[in-house]
């Protein structure tokens, strides 16, 4: 195995390698450093590398591993142990600046780890560094104002997505093994779609979010973005609240269940408005599904049309009441970005009478989306995780079938309804366009149902393998 084959190694591979003593997690450390070292300048995927602690860290992780077995200090922490990873820049890290991508924040030192950090070093994993992403986390695209722009590994002149846009470059490019980000609005899985990986944002609540900087506390989720969905569960199992039965998540990756699996295509919303190539992949995608038996029908979903705007009136209010309780907005407002700024100015006009009527639109279509899926039997709807392929960095708006639309807008459009209804969802690879800018689709799923999610679209990966990787 070359290095460019050990960088894109998937994470139970590089356990066995680990365990067998055929590389050491210190050599991959410092592999990944020097790939950050080369290929970061193009990419400008991390904001802060933290390789001395990394390699601190790949020391100890060595030590533990490597000591005889049943001497003192010899400990197997897990999968992760000795794992490279990379995390959103908006997650508390004790000793590394944390800046959420922001001007306010750009010498902010955390004196404590977030609750996901701690599980993870308690995992073994290893921190290389944290990544650009969206400032605060308030848009789509990653396109920031203070750091620069990161960009997609597929095409430099295009974006990765966001809101955790330097998360997803990183793990698509190879300068990770995985990433931690957060989603509030599609802020993992737009930025897996567009960059071919895969994005797992869990079910409300099921991962801690403390010590993360909130954008908006009623709809943020913290997820993994990997490569694969079996190493997407790896990430996931460390910092996931199971509930008391529950197996570990990588063990549904590993299941090969033949049940059919029922999956159900909304009459309303999510096909309304696609371009051509991701039509296309998406219905290569339905054809692989059948391939594999699965039973695909209609099923219609009440209120999906409302659920962008009622996402967006919650989303705009709590983020500006956090940036105002943070003595941060109005008073230092020149020092947001144009986008972000605009965004928090709106948030300050919403009134409390639409922020209540919000929630009382999310409570509702939680019930009637719960209530369809067990009315047509589902395990899940399959549905495109973005209606357009990368755009270009700057691209505002962007025509489909001679309309043009909001770039924003579309990007976040099929991720709405399952942060307004805290439901577990998943981006998988099903293809790339003509000009070879990968295309995801997205399996949303009732609450607590991460484990057939993660069945399914291992299943999908398995029967539909995504081979090719960026040419950095």
């Amino acid at each position: 195995m070359n290095d460019t084959d050990l960088a894109f190694a998937s994470i139970e591979e590089i356990g066995k390698l680990f365990r067998k003593r055929k590389v050491s997690p210190v050599e991959l450390t410092k592999l990944m450093l020097a790939r950050i070292e080369k290929l970061n300048p193009k990419l400008n995927a991390y904001l802060t590398v933290a390789a001395e602690r990394a390699l601190v860290q790949a020391r100890k992780a060595e030590r533990e591993l490597f000591a005889p077995r049943g001497r003192k200090g010899q400990r197997d922490r897990g999968p992760l142990h000795g794992v490279p990873l990379s995390l959103k820049d908006n997650i508390y890290t004790e000793g590394i600046r944390t800046t959420a991508g922001s001007k306010i924040l750009k010498d902010f030192i955390p004196q404590h780890d977030a609750k996901v950090v701690v599980l993870l070093k308690e995992a073994g994993a290893i921190l290389l560094g944290k990544t650009n992403m969206h400032e605060f986390a308030y848009g789509v695209t990653s396109n920031n104002p203070h750091f620069g722009p990161a960009r997609n590994p597929w095409d430099l002149s295009r974006i990765p997505g966001g809101s955790s846009g330097g998360s997803a470059a990183a793990v698509a490019a190879g300068l990770c093994y995985g990433s931690i980000g957060t989603d509030t609005g599609g802020s993992i899985r737009v930025p897996a779609a567009l960059c071919g990986i895969v994005g797992l944002k869990p079910t409300f609540g099921r991962v801690p979010v403390d010590d993360v900087i909130p954008l908006s506390p009623r709809l943020d989720c913290v997820g993994p973005l990997a490569r694969t969905t079996a190493d997407a569960a790896t990430l996931l199992d460390p910092i996931f609240v199971r509930g008391r039965n529950e197996s570990r998540l990588s063990n549904a990756a590993k299941s090969s269940s033949r049940r059919q699996v029922r999956l159900g295509l909304p009459r309303e919303f999510f096909f309304k408005i696609l371009s051509p190539e991701v039509e296309y992949a998406f219905d290569e995608a339905l054809r692989v599904f059948r391939k594999l038996g699965a039973n695909l029908k209609e099923v219609s979903i009440p209120l999906l049309h409302e659920t962008e705007d009622a996402g967006n009136q919650i989303a705009w209010a709590e983020a500006t009441h956090y940036h105002q309780q943070a003595g941060c907005f109005p008073a230092r407002a020149a020092d947001y970005g144009e986008d972000v700024r605009t965004l928090l100015e709106l948030g300050a006009k919403v009134p409390a009478t639409a922020y209540l009527q919000a929630m009382e639109l999310r409570d509702t279509f939680i019930e009637h989306f719960h209530a369809a899926m067990a009315d047509a039997n589902l395990d899940a709807l399959i549905v495109p995780t973005t209606p357009i392929v990368a755009p270009l960095i700057g691209e505002e708006t962007t025509p489909i079938s001679g309309v043009n639309h909001p770039t924003r807008a579309l990007l976040l459009r099929l991720n709405r309804p399952a942060n307004l209804g805290g439901l577990p969802a998943i981006s998988i690879p099903c293809g790339f366009s003509p000009e070879g800018l990968p295309v995801g689709l997205q399996l949303i799923g009732a609450v607590t149902d991460e484990h057939l999610l993660v069945r399914i679209a291992h299943a999908f990966e398995r029967a539909h393998p995504q081979l090719r990787r960026p040419l950095l």
